[in-house]
Formats: C-alpha cells, structure tokens, sequence
C-alpha cells in the first residue's frame, strides 16, 4: 500500500547557507516511507535534488527567491499549476531550469485540496490576511508557504496556514516578517524544521520534527502533533511526550 505520508521543507540553501541537511533528519527520511515531497522552494544543489527525488515517488517543487540549479519536474494528475495572483507560469512535465518552476502549486489528498508556495510573492511576507487572500484565489483548504525560515501553523477562517520552517536551519535575510518581533527579526535565529501531513477524507494530521538544542549542548529532534478538520475549522495542537530516536 502506497503510503500517505507528504513531506513539506522548504528554504535549505545548500551549501550557501548551511552544509547539509542535518544527519539526524536526513536518518528519519528514508525510501519507502513518504508518498510525495512538497518542496517550497530554495532548493540550490543537484545533491539535495536528487536525495529528495529518490526519497519519494513524486516530487513537486515551486520557485524560491534564490533558486539556481536546473532540475527535472514532472507534473502528475494530482497536481495543477495555480494561477490566479501567485502564478502565471505552467509547469510542462519537461526538464526545466530553476526560473521557469511556477510560483505556486495545488496538490489534492483526500477531500483537502492543499496549495504551496514560498510566499515570497505574499506582501506583505508572511501576513495572515495577504496569505488568507492567496488561499481564497487557490480555491484550497490548505496553504504551505515559506520564506521565513520558521515553523508556524494555524488557522483562519475555515482554513489552515503552515510554513515548515527551513530544512537546514540557514538564516535568513529577508526583510522583518509580520509575523515576527523586532527582536526575533534581528537574531536570524533559526531552528531547523520541516513538517510530515498525513491525510484522510477531510483531516490533517501534521507532525513537525525541530532540531532542537538542549543546554548541554546536545541535538535531540523533537516532534509536534497539530490536526485539522475541514469545514469544522478546529485545529488541536499537542507536543509528543518523547523525542524522536535519531
């Protein structure tokens, strides 16, 4: 049986910003396991590309703000190109280089239909009701986005709103986000991130995995549980007792 599960990262910037994918990720994301990578852009190195290619059978990437490394894209019946305000460019099926990759995308599981994009064409970046706006143009229940390079998720009027995060934890040199303080702007403080959506009918189970760092210094991957329900517009948040083993 196919699996369900959908990886969302975005925002690496390797090796530019960051070395690699941290090992203890890169430990959790095997073969066989996930069913479709949702890349939200920044991807820069064929190395990455390929690991991620390799990871699940459907791959499905939309344009960042710092692309540069041409890669394969391959459109499948679930997947349709969003127009309306975040995208004017269609995605062929054919080998592409980075600046013909679409702004935004639309992936259907279950009865959600889920949009994604880096966000860096929302202004103002990162605003809950620009990004409310992009959802209602998707015509989705669901919109990732990226570009902030920190996790966040919840809901607004019916719909829910994730960003994973960056996959790396690279800084970020973007302008102050909306949704940021004037300090959390200032630090570039990042905590490496990416999400997995396991969907069924009309729910949204998100489980986010942080590299976090504990006072001795020790890196443990700790795991987040945050559901939605279509039409219901509840979401429930719960923090996982245990860390993941990696």
């Amino acid at each position: 049986m196919a699996s369900r599960l959908v990886l969302v990262l975005g925002d690496l910037f390797i090796p530019d910003r960051a070395p690699d994918i941290p090992a203890k990720f890169r430990k959790l994301l095997t073969p066989g396991k996930i069913g479709q990578v949702l890349c939200l852009g920044n991807l820069t190195d064929k190395d990455t590309y390929d690991f991620l290619r390799n990871l699940a059978p459907d791959l499905q990437i939309v344009k960042g703000d710092f692309d540069v490394e041409p890669y394969a894209t391959t459109t499948t019946t679930t997947t349709t190109t969003a127009a309306h305000a975040l995208s004017s460019s269609a995605s062929t099926g054919a080998a592409t280089g980075a600046a013909s990759l679409p702004l935004a995308k639309i992936v259907s599981h279950g009865r959600l239909r889920i949009g994604f994009t880096h966000g860096h064409s929302v202004i103002p970046r990162g605003d809950a009701d620009s990004l409310l706006i992009a959802a209602r143009q998707m015509d989705v229940d669901v919109l990732l986005w990226g570009g902030s390079h920190r996790f966040e998720a919840y809901e607004l009027e019916g719909k829910f709103f994730v960003n994973p995060g960056s996959a790396t934890g690279a800084m970020s040199t973007a302008w102050p986000m909306a949704t940021m303080t004037a300090a959390e702007n200032g630090a570039h403080a990042t905590v490496p991130s990416f999400c997995l959506m396991d969907v069924q009918g009309d729910v949204l189970v998100l489980y986010v995995y942080q590299l976090r760092t504990d006072a001795q210094g020790v890196e443990n991957v700790n795991v987040e549980k945050v559901s939605f329900k279509k039409n219901d517009g509840s979401v429930a948040a719960a923090t996982a007792a245990a860390t993941a083993s990696a």
